[in-house]
């Protein structure tokens, strides 16, 4: 480690961009060189007699000019020139929930030779081709959901063009404009969109720690004589809970005593190695599973695997998306039909597990125990605003430092957010990245939003 102290006498620019400023330049004039190692963020805020998260700022916005690289349990260390001059500035973004990227390079050799062998035939995989996938397709789909208890025949079984597309065609089929669809106070932005687009009214119920209330749900079924409850039961996209078995029983009872379908995204279903089993097996007559590979496999991977409840329900759900769609690719149907034959998935999968699980960990070594909602496998935290911050004033502040959140906004169905954000900690941020933002906002969270901004 360098001791080193920057010179910020002669810059009138706000403190933490006179740190980074002051990295470029020390680099420049060789006071600092390839691979030393900053002082820690907390040495140097003392040094400089200043607030740490002006240092932590100081520190990200380095790192965003691609100046520096944070390495987890060792520190900042400064880049090679050449590194720096090739690095572009971005945001830190931990607004998608996305799973984390392979890095190991013989997984990666595994997942390439897969795509040589599917490109053996790659000229029939440029034709059209009937909806809802060859037969070795959903021959590989059957033998996914398998995993998760589900035995669908051919006829009910769909490969579609991604999760997002399903769920489109599905409420094509159960919904006409200005019926009701029932769903988590707090879900998926995608199902608003679709909604919002179809004319369909998206009503929210009351959650509790084990998911939707099932008194709010009878309500709603009574009043609204809702057409469908959309739900994800697994890892819910934002607050990470999973509907455990005994809630799942009680809403299948109130879902067939009022005749209501049920729309289970099963976006995270494959992640924990044993959730409990899904809707579409618990009442199968009523159900529409959702299971799509973005989350689970990765996110430019967009095939999902529909089932649905019985034959007749599939011929409309087919018209509706071969109309929105025409067909999945096959080209991409044909690499995740190999990644699953072949075990690819499985391990991918594997690496999803560990990494973020390691993810989640590092986590906890740096927020506040109770401060946030998570599982030990969710590629996200639900993180609640303590008094006086807001969502708006947490979630500019980030911004303004070069770290990309979701505010609780776009997830809330019934038009009331909560003081809350979501904290993604998959996709292609780095551990050290992903440390760094983390100990930026543990620290913001300290001081009320007043005094954490006005020294930056």
């Amino acid at each position: 480690m360098v001791d080193w102290t920057p010179d910020l006498t002669r810059s009138d620019k706000p403190r933490y961009l006179a740190i980074a400023e002051a990295i470029a330049e020390d680099i420049g004039n060789g006071r600092l060189a390839a691979g030393d190692r900053l002082p820690p963020q907390r040495q140097l805020a003392a040094r400089l007699a200043m607030d740490f998260t002006t240092v932590a700022r100081g520190y990200v916005e380095a790192q965003r000019r691609g100046l520096v690289a944070s390495r987890v349990g060792q520190g900042t260390f400064v880049k090679a020139p050449a590194q720096a001059r090739r690095a572009v500035p971005e945001l830190v973004d931990l607004s998608m929930n996305l799973p984390p990227e392979p890095e190991d390079p013989a997984l990666i050799a595994r997942m390439r030779a897969a795509l040589v062998e599917v490109g053996g035939d790659l000229v029939s995989l440029l034709r059209y081709q009937g909806f809802g996938g060859s037969r070795s397709d959903k021959a590989a789909a059957a033998l996914w959901l398998a995993r998760r208890g589900l035995t669908p025949g051919f006829e009910r079984l769909f490969v579609v063009p991604g999760a997002h597309s399903a769920l489109l065609g599905i409420l094509n089929v159960v919904a006409r404009p200005g019926d009701v669809v029932l769903t988590e106070a707090l879900t998926y932005p995608g199902i608003r969109a679709i909604a919002a687009q179809l004319g369909i009214r998206l009503l929210g119920l009351a959650m509790d720690g084990d998911g939707i209330v099932p008194a709010a749900f009878a309500e709603a079924c009574e009043k609204f004589r809702a057409k469908a409850l959309c739900l994800n039961p697994v890892l819910h996209n934002p607050t990470t809970l999973t509907v455990p078995q005994a809630r799942r029983v009680e809403l299948v009872a109130i879902a067939r005593q009022h005749g209501v379908a049920i729309i289970e995204d099963d976006a995270y279903g494959f992640v924990p190695a044993a959730p409990p089993p899904p809707f579409a097996a618990l009442a199968p007559e009523l159900s529409w599973h959702v299971a799509g590979l973005s989350k689970c496999i990765g996110a430019g991977l967009r095939i999902a695997y529909v089932v649905a409840p019985d034959a007749r329900s599939g011929w409309p759900f087919a018209a509706a998306l071969r109309a929105a769609s025409v067909m999945a690719s096959p080209l991409t149907a044909a690499i995740a039909t190999r990644w699953v034959e072949d075990g690819t998935a499985d391990a991918i999968l594997r690496f999803v597990r560990t990494e973020a699980s390691a993810r989640q960990r590092l986590a906890a070594q740096i927020l506040a125990p109770g401060s946030y909602r998570a599982d030990p496998l969710s590629f996200n935290l639900w993180l609640e605003l303590p008094a006086p911050w807001t969502r708006s004033a947490f979630a500019g502040h980030m911004q303004a430092t070069g770290i990309g959140i979701a505010a609780s906004d776009v997830f809330a169905a019934d038009g009331h957010p909560p003081e809350a954000v979501r904290i993604c900690l998959g996709g292609p941020q780095s551990r050290g990245a992903i440390r760094s933002a983390l100990e930026f906002m543990a620290h913001a969270l300290e001081k009320p939003p007043e005094l954490s901004t006005s020294v930056l």
